[in-house]
């Protein structure tokens, strides 16, 4: 149990794809209020000083530590050299800040921030030549974070070419398991429609990060029906937190318990803060964590 932290991302607070969502809500109210619902980790948001010294007494004074960021890889549709570079100042960064872990998504051919493309309709399928790439690519980003005793963890999401289970597979069996392990993603399996408790069963010895996501079905098949955007989803409330949505959390903690998951789990539930009080809800995925872990 001591093994397991808890964080949450500002993404509740503020929308780096959307800036128009909570654009209101500043760096130190974000910080503040993830201290005050309960939570000692968080991921970086846009609105986050940049500077190490800056950051780092902003998130001590709050108890908070930064336990990753999101980095976005183009190995698809780049050369390789051009991701390396922005990625090894992105792992410096998080070195310096104390993470272990770094989050990567292949967004070369990705739709999830194109306001006018249906997520589901509009998913993109890897080719076998950007397969190779992909899984090389990210062999190779392994590789610069294990200079530093970092990890990667892949993030498999909705309207990308590693979304399904399928994709998953393939992806783990085309890389490194020493180089290249997996972010699990409650939320973003139970929209995609896959079976999210088996897929943290079959890689939970790969699985060193965690989003904790829920998902409220009805919207997502709205979404599915009328063919829209994975942004479209998000504004309309596709995502929330934890114990108000439909996933049951007790079998994923009780999965990671019993198999000593060491890392973070993070809370992430991005929906417009003007609807869903930021605060508000990351007390209510606090209590309702406690109440099926007793984390």
């Amino acid at each position: 149990m001591a093994n397991i932290k808890l964080g949450i991302c500002p993404i509740g607070w503020t929308n780096d794809d959307m800036p128009d969502l909570g654009k209101e809500n500043t760096f130190q109210q974000c910080v503040s209020e993830m201290a005050l619902a309960g939570f000692t980790g968080c991921e970086m948001g846009g609105k986050f000083p940049k500077d190490v010294e800056e950051l780092k007494k902003a998130l001590s004074l709050r108890g908070l530590s930064v336990a990753s960021a999101w980095f976005s890889s183009f190995l698809t549709t780049k050369p390789y050299e051009e991701t390396a570079e922005a990625f090894k100042a992105h792992r410096d960064f998080l070195n310096a800040m104390g993470a272990k872990v770094i989050v990567v998504s292949e967004q070369g051919n990705s739709v999830q921030g194109q306001l006018n493309t249906p997520v589901f309709a509009g998913k993109p399928y890897n080719t076998d030549e950007q397969w190779e790439k992909v899984a090389n690519g990210l062999n190779k980003l392994g590789e610069l974070a294990a200079e530093k005793g970092m990890k990667v963890v892949y993030h498999h999401h909705m309207g990308t070419g590693v979304q399904t289970e399928a994709e998953i597979d393939k992806l783990m069996e085309m890389t490194d398991p020493n180089l290249v392990y997996l972010l699990y993603d409650s939320g973003h399996l139970v929209c995609s429609g896959e079976d999210h408790i088996r897929i943290l069963k079959k890689y939970i010895n790969r699985i060193k990060h965690v989003h904790l996501k829920d998902v409220r079905k009805e919207l997502v098949e709205k979404v599915k029906n009328e063919n829209l955007s994975f942004l479209d989803g998000v504004r309309m409330g596709m995502f929330t937190v934890p114990g108000d949505g439909c996933i049951d959390f007790k079998p994923i903690f009780d999965i990671l318990k019993e198999n000593n998951y060491e890392g973070w789990t993070m809370v992430e539930a991005e929906q417009d803060p003007a609807i869903a009080n930021p605060l508000e809800y990351a007390m209510k995925a606090r209590k309702y964590i406690h109440e099926v872990s007793g984390l």
